[in-house]
């Protein structure tokens, strides 16, 4: 921790987490003080881009209007690659640890089972498919990480009142309980949440749509026998003519999602006298206790330029979509692994400034993806016409027994990684087989090091870019600008499954960015084409 901006927070009741304001010697410059990075929001996005700077010796000043987190439960399903992100941020497994695993999926109609989905039938991943966790867990954990970390300034009831974007940089207005003062960003970071102030402030707008349908979410706490699967019903008898989501969270919460119609008032909506009987009527009994309630709509929409000179929006300021796939947050996070590296080389003068709209071209695509998905969960979910009903409820009865029309129901795509297609990945020369992608994560797998240490494909690769070399007799120099990992080495494929999931033949090398996207590979070592790969992804 940075120059006394944060301390450790005080638990005022279970989640939420209470921070004091402490002054900065940056509120007592007489002109602003210039900092590399600054982060505005200490939502999961904002910490989780905090603490990747850091880890890259990039010092950060995070500034957040609240002085508590853990309001409410609110996302609560991180994604395995999600996971393995924050595994390299050093608090991915604590998060497993406390988060309840699952990967089964149940579609019903009424009360029929219709479908079942496994959103992780191969094995020899070091991360679960998804966990369920209340956020406040995430943001705590998160929280205590960048409190670990000197290159990180966390600033409690530091509010953003103007921002003067320049060609150089950005002059941030700060109001405090102590008054104004002033600060000078190299860069801006934009993590400040779907009602955004920075994105209002630059008078930038929406471009997507707003469904009309109301849901209700109520956390209740019980004692229940229920599986660690998402229940999903269409129709449900105890919620006639609507929808109905059950998951299990820690600690015996249970996620309850109702769907209300428009026409609902929101306000009575989440009243305790209108929402318990509702859940009474699912549960078929009373003995639950309510922890938190929310009545929401949504939107599917996001900002033309996610990089507006030099301000960055991220997560929720940038794009927005429904809750159905969980790809809220874990598109946010992946948005912050994109970004970050990127802007760390470009800090450090081994990047050009370019290399930043490669972050507006990938991960634009990414929210444009998540949005169609999206969309069409809730058309799904929520047919506009007695038309749309008929033909939505006959996908729904031949999926009983047609695995064709199995792969039309949706009660929301749960979220992948993106696959980029990108200026910064270099060609295929050969076929390659398997299941790892040109611009996708490195599918995970077990590995073994050379001590006979067991580990996992991603937890051997730097910080940098990596190049993975497949031993072939002779061993390569050291790449200049990249570690260098020699499988069958250093690093031994303890299962077969690098092989197999890489198309690994003996002197096959692959170059993978920071951020553990497969960017080049190749049948062969060749200095030249790694040094060009390499070269490529990084903006040259």
């Amino acid at each position: 921790m940075a120059e006394g901006g944060a301390v450790h927070g005080v638990e005022t009741r279970r989640g939420v987490f209470e921070f004091s304001y402490a002054r900065s010697p940056d509120q007592d410059a007489t002109t602003p003080v210039r900092r590399p990075v600054v982060i505005v929001g200490a939502g999961p996005i904002g910490l989780s881009t905090a603490i990747d700077f850091a880890q890259r010796g990039i010092p950060v000043v995070i500034l957040d209007d609240a002085d508590r987190i853990g309001e409410g439960s609110r996302a609560i399903c991180f994604s395995k690659r999600t996971l393995e992100v924050w595994d390299r941020l050093g608090v991915g497994q604590r998060m497993v640890d406390k988060g309840v695993t699952w990967k089964i999926g149940k579609c019903f109609l009424e009360d029929d089972l219709v479908y079942t989905f496994d959103l992780l039938p191969e094995e020899g991943h070091r991360m679960p498919a998804f966990i369920n966790l209340q956020q406040y867990y995430a943001e705590q954990y998160l929280v205590e990480r960048v409190l670990d970390l000197d290159l990180i300034d966390l600033r409690w009831k530091n509010k953003v009142t103007a921002v003067d974007p320049r060609d150089d940089g950005v002059t941030v207005t700060i109001e405090t309980p102590d008054g104004p003062y002033q600060l000078d960003a190299e860069w801006l970071i934009a993590c400040d949440g779907a009602k955004s102030p920075i994105r209002d402030m630059m008078g930038i707008g929406f471009l997507g749509h707003v469904f009309e349908d109301r849901f209700l979410i109520a956390d209740v706490k019980m004692t229940a026998d229920f599986p660690t699967e998402r229940w999903f019903w269409f129709d449900p008898p105890f919620h006639s003519g609507q929808s109905a989501l059950l998951h299990k969270q820690p600690d015996n919460v249970w996620r309850i999602d109702l769907q209300l119609g428009w026409e609902a008032d929101p306000e009575v909506e989440r009243e305790p006298e209108r929402v318990i009987p509702r859940i009474v009527q699912m549960l078929g009994h009373s003995n639950f206790e309510l922890e938190w309630v929310s009545v929401y709509t949504f939107q599917c929409r996001r900002i033309d330029r996610f990089v507006n000179g030099r301000v960055v929006f991220a997560g929720d300021s940038a794009h927005q979509v429904s809750p159905f796939g969980a790809r809220g947050a874990n598109s946010g996070v992946q948005d912050a692994e994109n970004l970050v590296w990127k802007l760390a080389l470009v800090l450090k003068g081994e990047a050009p400034e370019s290399l930043i709209e490669t972050y507006q071209l990938e991960r634009s695509a990414a929210a444009d993806e998540n949005i169609g998905h999206s969309t069409r969960s809730t058309d799904f979910i929520s047919p506009r016409s007695p038309f749309e009903r008929r033909l939505r409820n006959a996908v729904l009865d031949l999926a009983r027994s047609e695995p064709f029309a199995q792969r039309l129901v949706n009660s929301g795509r749960l979220s992948m990684p993106a696959v980029y297609e990108t200026p910064l990945s270099t060609p295929d020369e050969t076929p390659f087989a398997g299941s790892a992608q040109l611009g996708a994560p490195l599918p995970d797998c077990p590995m073994r090091t050379a001590a006979g240490e067991d580990t996992h494909l991603l937890n051997v690769l730097g910080d940098g870019f990596t190049v993975l070399y497949v031993r072939d007799g002779g061993r390569p120099n050291a790449v200049e600008g990249a570690d260098l990992r020699v499988i069958g080495d250093e690093v031994l494929d303890s299962e077969g499954l690098f092989q197999r999931r890489m198309d690994a033949t003996p002197g096959a090398t692959y170059v993978v960015r920071p951020d553990q996207h497969l960017a080049a590979r190749f049948r062969s070592f060749d200095a030249g084409k790694v040094a060009q790969a390499i070269a490529r992804a990084s903006g040259h």
